[in-house]
């Protein structure tokens, strides 16, 4: 009997490229999107459907999603990762770089689980695992925008598992510490950059991004009536 599609957003790199491949190994069909179609294609992965998609464009996510079911049966699982991190101060910061840190972080989040949640609360099976992060708990210096996108992302998931456990859907908020991924590409400003890697090394360099691939996996292939509502992970040396 086949296994249900795994739909992963930002999937090119880090920890959506790690989630792809730990959810492939576990015979899962996939639907990977990335703004990189090239990147999703390099993981070469078997049954994978690859699209290159802005998860702000709520239109394209739909049809991605529509061309995936229609090879594989209906997403049952959505693990919901793309984010940029431009750290900054908020009064430093060109307006343009928050907009879109908030526009991908926040209303992405919200255009994939917009999409799958119907279908999920009509069959009464589903699991969202939204991707946030400890800079959403706590306060780390030129983490403004990002801090709060995340944030937005710890209250829009406990909102919506209220909302979704009566349709018996799981939502569950992923809540990562440092992690060794190519998000800190997206870090475009040098002294915030530097302040990030320094506290990085200072701990080990961060957890790999397939612990936390693994970690969604568990969480996803636990029955359908346990929920894992909040998973934190972080690298041991990481105290706060």
């Amino acid at each position: 009997m086949s296994k249900p599609l795994i739909m992963v957003t930002g999937a090119g790199t880090g920890i959506g490229a790690a989630t792809a491949q730990a959810f492939v190994e576990a015979g899962h069909p996939l639907l990977l999107l990335a703004r990189r179609r090239e990147k999703l294609e390099a993981l070469a992965l078997p049954n994978a459907v690859c699209r290159s998609v802005d998860v702000r464009d709520l239109a394209a996510v739909a049809l991605a999603v529509a061309e995936a079911e229609a090879l594989h049966g209906p997403v049952d699982g959505l693990i919901n990762n793309a984010g940029i991190a431009p750290l900054a101060r908020i009064e430093d910061q060109d307006p343009a770089e928050w907009r879109d840190l908030l526009d991908i972080n926040c209303l992405g989040v919200m255009n994939c689980m917009h999409v799958v949640m119907p279908g999920m609360k009509a069959r009464r099976h589903g699991t969202i695992i939204n991707v946030s992060s400890i800079a959403g708990r706590k306060s780390y210096p030129y983490h403004d925008a990002y801090g709060a996108s995340k944030a937005y992302v710890d209250a829009l998931t406990e909102a919506a598992r209220s909302s979704m456990s009566g349709h018996n859907v799981r939502v569950i908020a992923i809540v990562p510490g440092l992690t060794r991924s190519e998000i800190a590409s997206t870090m475009l400003n040098e002294e915030a950059h530097a302040i990030w890697a320094a506290r990085g090394a200072d701990i080990g360099g961060g957890i790999a991004a397939e612990h936390v691939a693994r970690t969604m996996l568990f969480a996803y292939q636990l029955p359908q009536d346990v929920n894992l509502q909040q998973l934190t992970i972080t690298p041991t040396r990481q105290e706060f």
